[in-house]
């Protein structure tokens, strides 16, 4: 059961990466500031794997089925951070984040199609349809003014769910027969060869000077809690069904929502709070059954 233990962690550093990012693109382009993270999350990915595995042992592991998986996994990976990190510095953390953390049914039926011995139950879509129902209170009428960014705050954030759901998919079927810290040092390579395309081509590099050293830390400390984030997750999915390591670590909303508030000021009304309460009772039934 070492993998619940993985899972949790991953949600606790999945959290802190949410709030440290946000608090570092401020006044900073959102494809940037990811691709400035992914280079701090590379090195992170990869001191660990050094660490935790044999990297002669598991290059001769390496298939190209595994190769192919954790490409198309990296490139899920760079378009959901994409999304993600537009939306959340354009909506607000409670906003953003309960849909980002939709991913998880959209996860479930994917490894229900895939993974034979992962098995649909009515029990199970009682559950996404909890998370589901939670996610759409969560989603609050703002003023006039600002509806246009909510919309596109959620729509980015909805893209960035379904980038996520894939990321898992592929990232399972990718660390099969290798060391999942190898596996996401792997990806890590072919997200930030993602990020820094979408960089320079879209010429956001230049805004690099105007970054002020608080910016600086806050974007440094964000990529370490991201590594941090995978490394765990990534072990937990090696080791565990992704039907439920997927759900645990989605409960990084219950960390999201508290930092958010401590850091950020951002409260939760009462209906949020209904829904903040129907995705976490969804999240464990669903690791219970």
């Amino acid at each position: 059961m070492n993998y619940i233990v993985f899972a949790c962690l991953s949600a606790i550093f999945a959290a802190l990466t949410s709030i440290l990012a946000k608090m570092g693109m401020k006044n900073l382009n959102s494809n940037l500031a990811t691709a400035l993270r992914c280079i701090v999350v590379v090195a992170f990915s990869w001191l660990m794997a050094f660490i935790t595995t044999d990297i002669p042992t598991e290059f001769s592991a390496v298939t190209y089925k595994t190769v192919l998986f954790l490409i198309l996994s990296g490139f899920a990976t760079g378009a959901s951070w994409m999304c993600y990190f537009h939306a959340l510095k354009i909506g607000n953390v409670n906003l953003v984040v309960p849909i980002d953390k939709s991913a998880v049914a959209i996860t479930m039926l994917l490894s229900f199609l895939i993974f034979p011995d992962e098995k649909f139950t009515l029990l199970k879509l009682l559950c996404i349809a909890l998370i589901a129902i939670g996610t759409f209170l969560m989603i609050e009428k703002k003023k006039r003014k600002s509806s246009k960014a909510k919309r596109s705050a959620i729509l980015y954030a909805f893209m960035g769910a379904v980038f996520a759901a894939l990321t898992s998919i592929l990232g399972k079927i990718g660390i099969e027969g290798i060391s999942s810290d190898f596996g996401s040092a792997i990806r890590c390579i072919v997200v930030l060869v993602m990020a820094w395309i979408i960089v320079l081509s879209g010429k956001s590099y230049r805004s690099i000077k105007s970054i002020d050293t608080k910016s600086g830390i806050f974007i440094i400390l964000s990529g370490i809690a991201t590594g941090a984030s995978w490394l765990c997750y990534y072990r937990a999915l090696s080791a565990g069904p992704a039907s439920v390591v997927v759900p645990l670590d989605k409960l990084s909303i219950l960390f999201t929502v508290l930092f958010s508030y401590i850091f950020l000021g951002e409260k939760l009304t009462k209906k949020s709070l209904l829904g903040l309460i129907l995705i976490v009772t969804g999240t464990l039934l669903l690791v219970i059954c």
